[in-house]
Protein backbone atom coordinates (compact mmCIF):
# COMPACT_ATOMS: atom_id res chain seq x y z
CA UNK A 1 0.00 0.00 0.00
CA UNK A 2 1.45 3.37 -1.05
CA UNK A 3 1.90 6.08 1.59
CA UNK A 4 -0.47 9.02 1.54
CA UNK A 5 1.02 12.03 -0.20
CA UNK A 6 1.97 14.90 2.08
CA UNK A 7 0.39 18.27 1.37
CA UNK A 8 1.93 21.56 0.35
CA UNK A 9 -0.41 24.39 1.28
CA UNK A 10 -0.86 28.13 0.98
CA UNK A 11 -2.54 29.56 4.09
CA UNK A 12 -4.20 32.96 4.10
CA UNK A 13 -4.76 33.70 7.79
CA UNK A 14 -6.40 36.68 9.48
CA UNK A 15 -3.93 38.53 11.75
CA UNK A 16 -5.14 41.21 14.15
CA UNK A 17 -3.34 42.45 17.27
CA UNK A 18 -6.50 43.31 19.20
CA UNK A 19 -10.02 44.67 18.90
CA UNK A 20 -8.74 48.25 18.54
CA UNK A 21 -6.54 47.67 15.49
CA UNK A 22 -7.30 46.83 11.86
CA UNK A 23 -6.62 43.27 10.79
CA UNK A 24 -5.56 41.77 7.49
CA UNK A 25 -4.92 38.46 5.81
CA UNK A 26 -1.30 37.32 5.73
CA UNK A 27 0.00 34.52 3.53
CA UNK A 28 2.08 31.57 4.72
CA UNK A 29 3.48 28.55 2.93
CA UNK A 30 3.48 25.19 4.68
CA UNK A 31 4.85 21.98 3.25
CA UNK A 32 4.97 18.31 4.16
CA UNK A 33 1.67 18.32 6.03
CA UNK A 34 0.41 14.84 6.81
CA UNK A 35 -3.12 14.16 5.50
CA UNK A 36 -3.75 12.33 8.79
CA UNK A 37 -3.04 15.39 10.94
CA UNK A 38 -5.92 17.44 12.30
CA UNK A 39 -6.49 21.04 11.27
CA UNK A 40 -5.25 22.30 14.63
CA UNK A 41 -2.14 20.11 14.40
CA UNK A 42 -1.49 21.77 11.04
CA UNK A 43 -1.71 25.18 12.75
CA UNK A 44 0.64 23.91 15.48
CA UNK A 45 3.07 22.93 12.75
CA UNK A 46 2.83 26.40 11.20
CA UNK A 47 3.39 28.08 14.57
CA UNK A 48 6.53 26.01 15.17
CA UNK A 49 7.79 27.21 11.79
CA UNK A 50 6.97 30.84 12.65
CA UNK A 51 8.69 30.63 16.03
CA UNK A 52 11.82 29.26 14.34
CA UNK A 53 11.70 32.31 12.06
CA UNK A 54 11.25 34.69 15.04
CA UNK A 55 7.73 35.55 13.86
CA UNK A 56 4.93 35.85 16.40
CA UNK A 57 2.80 32.67 16.30
CA UNK A 58 -0.86 32.77 15.34
CA UNK A 59 -3.30 32.92 18.25
CA UNK A 60 -6.18 30.47 18.01
CA UNK A 61 -8.55 28.97 20.58
CA UNK A 62 -8.45 25.30 21.54
CA UNK A 63 -8.88 23.09 24.57
CA UNK A 64 -10.19 19.53 24.49
CA UNK A 65 -9.47 18.83 20.79
CA UNK A 66 -12.18 16.17 20.98
CA UNK A 67 -15.19 18.07 19.63
CA UNK A 68 -16.63 18.70 23.09
CA UNK A 69 -15.63 22.15 24.35
CA UNK A 70 -16.48 24.32 21.32
CA UNK A 71 -13.33 26.43 21.64
CA UNK A 72 -11.83 25.62 18.22
CA UNK A 73 -14.13 27.96 16.31
CA UNK A 74 -12.65 28.94 12.95
CA UNK A 75 -14.12 30.09 9.64
CA UNK A 76 -12.40 27.95 6.99
CA UNK A 77 -12.85 28.60 3.28
CA UNK A 78 -16.13 30.39 3.90
CA UNK A 79 -17.67 27.79 6.23
CA UNK A 80 -17.90 27.58 10.00
CA UNK A 81 -15.57 24.79 11.17
CA UNK A 82 -14.62 23.97 7.58
CA UNK A 83 -15.93 21.79 4.73
CA UNK A 84 -17.15 18.75 6.70
CA UNK A 85 -20.72 18.83 8.00
CA UNK A 86 -21.20 17.86 11.66
CA UNK A 87 -17.52 18.34 12.45
CA UNK A 88 -15.73 20.77 14.74
CA UNK A 89 -12.45 22.34 13.61
CA UNK A 90 -10.41 20.11 15.92
CA UNK A 91 -12.03 17.01 14.38
CA UNK A 92 -11.34 18.16 10.82
CA UNK A 93 -8.44 16.33 9.17
CA UNK A 94 -6.16 17.57 6.42
CA UNK A 95 -7.13 14.71 4.11
CA UNK A 96 -10.18 16.80 3.23
CA UNK A 97 -7.90 19.32 1.48
CA UNK A 98 -5.93 18.98 -1.76
CA UNK A 99 -2.21 19.26 -2.32
CA UNK A 100 -1.41 22.81 -3.45
CA UNK A 101 -4.71 24.20 -2.14
CA UNK A 102 -5.08 27.72 -0.75
CA UNK A 103 -6.96 27.75 2.57
CA UNK A 104 -8.54 30.91 3.99
CA UNK A 105 -8.76 30.96 7.80
CA UNK A 106 -10.50 33.70 9.76
CA UNK A 107 -12.31 34.27 13.07
CA UNK A 108 -16.06 34.44 13.64
CA UNK A 109 -17.53 37.66 12.25
CA UNK A 110 -20.04 39.21 14.66
CA UNK A 111 -20.21 42.45 16.61
CA UNK A 112 -21.19 40.35 19.63
CA UNK A 113 -17.98 38.30 19.22
CA UNK A 114 -15.22 40.95 19.15
CA UNK A 115 -11.76 39.80 18.09
CA UNK A 116 -9.31 39.40 20.97
CA UNK A 117 -6.31 38.52 18.80
CA UNK A 118 -5.86 36.90 15.39
CA UNK A 119 -8.34 34.00 15.28
CA UNK A 120 -9.53 34.31 18.89
CA UNK A 121 -12.86 36.02 19.60
CA UNK A 122 -14.56 36.94 22.85
CA UNK A 123 -17.64 34.73 23.26
CA UNK A 124 -18.39 35.78 26.83
CA UNK A 125 -21.73 37.11 25.54
CA UNK A 126 -22.86 33.46 25.55
CA UNK A 127 -21.80 33.17 29.19
CA UNK A 128 -23.85 36.22 30.12
CA UNK A 129 -26.91 34.79 28.35
CA UNK A 130 -26.53 31.57 30.31
CA UNK A 131 -26.05 33.47 33.57
CA UNK A 132 -29.27 35.39 32.88
CA UNK A 133 -31.37 32.24 33.14
CA UNK A 134 -29.67 29.04 32.04
CA UNK A 135 -30.02 27.21 35.34
CA UNK A 136 -32.56 25.63 37.65
CA UNK A 137 -32.94 26.41 41.34
CA UNK A 138 -35.29 23.67 42.48
CA UNK A 139 -34.77 22.93 46.17
CA UNK A 140 -32.77 19.70 46.43
CA UNK A 141 -32.26 19.67 50.20
CA UNK A 142 -33.18 16.63 52.23
CA UNK A 143 -32.69 12.98 51.44
CA UNK A 144 -31.41 12.03 48.01
CA UNK A 145 -34.24 10.69 45.86
CA UNK A 146 -34.06 7.97 43.27
CA UNK A 147 -33.36 9.13 39.75
CA UNK A 148 -36.62 7.64 38.52
CA UNK A 149 -38.81 9.27 41.19
CA UNK A 150 -39.76 11.99 38.71
CA UNK A 151 -41.06 10.31 35.59
CA UNK A 152 -40.06 11.96 32.32
CA UNK A 153 -41.48 10.78 28.97
CA UNK A 154 -38.71 9.23 26.89
CA UNK A 155 -39.40 11.53 23.96
CA UNK A 156 -38.94 14.59 26.19
CA UNK A 157 -35.80 13.16 27.76
CA UNK A 158 -34.31 12.39 24.35
CA UNK A 159 -35.12 15.88 23.03
CA UNK A 160 -33.61 17.47 26.14
CA UNK A 161 -30.41 15.46 25.67
CA UNK A 162 -30.26 16.42 21.99
CA UNK A 163 -30.46 20.13 22.84
CA UNK A 164 -27.98 19.78 25.70
CA UNK A 165 -25.46 18.59 23.09
CA UNK A 166 -24.95 22.24 22.08
CA UNK A 167 -21.32 23.13 22.86
CA UNK A 168 -21.73 26.89 22.52
CA UNK A 169 -19.12 27.20 19.78
CA UNK A 170 -20.95 30.04 18.00
CA UNK A 171 -21.03 28.47 14.54
CA UNK A 172 -24.73 29.35 14.38
CA UNK A 173 -23.90 33.03 14.87
CA UNK A 174 -21.00 32.95 12.42
CA UNK A 175 -23.04 31.30 9.66
CA UNK A 176 -26.13 33.52 10.05
CA UNK A 177 -26.35 36.59 7.81
CA UNK A 178 -27.88 38.45 10.79
CA UNK A 179 -25.44 37.07 13.40
CA UNK A 180 -28.41 35.62 15.26
CA UNK A 181 -27.86 33.57 18.42
CA UNK A 182 -31.38 32.15 18.47
CA UNK A 183 -30.31 28.56 17.80
CA UNK A 184 -27.93 28.65 20.77
CA UNK A 185 -30.46 30.34 23.07
CA UNK A 186 -33.28 28.11 21.82
CA UNK A 187 -31.22 25.01 22.60
CA UNK A 188 -30.36 26.18 26.11
CA UNK A 189 -33.96 27.13 26.86
CA UNK A 190 -35.25 23.84 25.44
CA UNK A 191 -32.98 21.60 27.46
CA UNK A 192 -34.66 22.90 30.63
CA UNK A 193 -38.16 23.59 29.31
CA UNK A 194 -38.56 19.95 28.28
CA UNK A 195 -37.88 18.59 31.77
CA UNK A 196 -40.08 18.92 34.88
CA UNK A 197 -37.22 20.37 36.94
CA UNK A 198 -37.09 23.33 34.62
CA UNK A 199 -40.79 24.16 34.66
CA UNK A 200 -40.70 26.14 37.93
CA UNK A 201 -38.87 29.15 36.51
CA UNK A 202 -39.51 28.56 32.81
CA UNK A 203 -41.20 31.90 32.22
CA UNK A 204 -38.54 33.93 34.01
CA UNK A 205 -35.81 31.98 32.23
CA UNK A 206 -36.98 32.63 28.67
CA UNK A 207 -37.70 36.31 29.32
CA UNK A 208 -34.29 36.92 30.91
CA UNK A 209 -32.28 34.96 28.33
CA UNK A 210 -33.98 36.57 25.34
CA UNK A 211 -33.57 40.01 26.90
CA UNK A 212 -29.85 39.37 27.47
CA UNK A 213 -29.45 38.04 23.92
CA UNK A 214 -30.89 41.28 22.56
CA UNK A 215 -28.72 43.40 24.84
CA UNK A 216 -25.60 41.61 23.57
CA UNK A 217 -26.35 42.83 20.05
CA UNK A 218 -27.16 39.59 18.26
CA UNK A 219 -29.41 39.87 15.20
CA UNK A 220 -32.84 38.39 14.59
CA UNK A 221 -33.62 35.06 12.97
CA UNK A 222 -34.86 35.11 9.38
CA UNK A 223 -35.28 31.32 9.05
CA UNK A 224 -32.65 30.71 6.38
CA UNK A 225 -31.54 27.57 8.24
CA UNK A 226 -27.80 28.17 7.85
CA UNK A 227 -27.33 27.78 11.61
CA UNK A 228 -28.73 24.23 11.64
CA UNK A 229 -26.67 23.22 8.61
CA UNK A 230 -23.37 24.46 10.07
CA UNK A 231 -23.97 23.40 13.69
CA UNK A 232 -21.40 20.65 14.42
CA UNK A 233 -23.88 18.96 16.79
CA UNK A 234 -26.90 19.15 14.49
CA UNK A 235 -29.06 21.25 16.80
CA UNK A 236 -32.52 21.50 15.23
CA UNK A 237 -34.36 24.65 14.19
CA UNK A 238 -37.29 23.27 16.17
CA UNK A 239 -35.61 24.71 19.25
CA UNK A 240 -36.06 28.23 17.90
CA UNK A 241 -39.76 27.54 17.45
CA UNK A 242 -39.97 26.18 21.00
CA UNK A 243 -38.18 29.26 22.36
CA UNK A 244 -40.64 31.53 20.52
CA UNK A 245 -43.59 29.62 21.98
CA UNK A 246 -42.10 29.80 25.49
CA UNK A 247 -41.43 33.52 25.05
CA UNK A 248 -44.95 34.25 23.79
CA UNK A 249 -46.50 32.25 26.61
CA UNK A 250 -44.37 34.02 29.23
CA UNK A 251 -45.33 37.44 27.87
CA UNK A 252 -49.03 36.64 27.75
CA UNK A 253 -49.01 35.35 31.34
CA UNK A 254 -47.70 38.71 32.57
CA UNK A 255 -50.86 40.50 31.39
Amino acid sequence: MSAKKELNLTLKIWRQKNNKTRGQFETYKLSEVSPDSSFLEMLDMLNEQLIDQNIEPIAFDHDCREGICGMCSLYINGRAHGPETGTTTCQLHMRHFRDGETIHIEPWRSAAFPVIKDLVVDRSSFDRIMAAGGFISVNTSGNTTDANSVLVPKEDADLAMDTAACIGCGACVASCKNSSAMLFVGAKISQYALLPQGKVEAKRRVLNMVRQMDEEGFGNCSNTGACEVECPKGISLENIARMNREFLSANLSKR
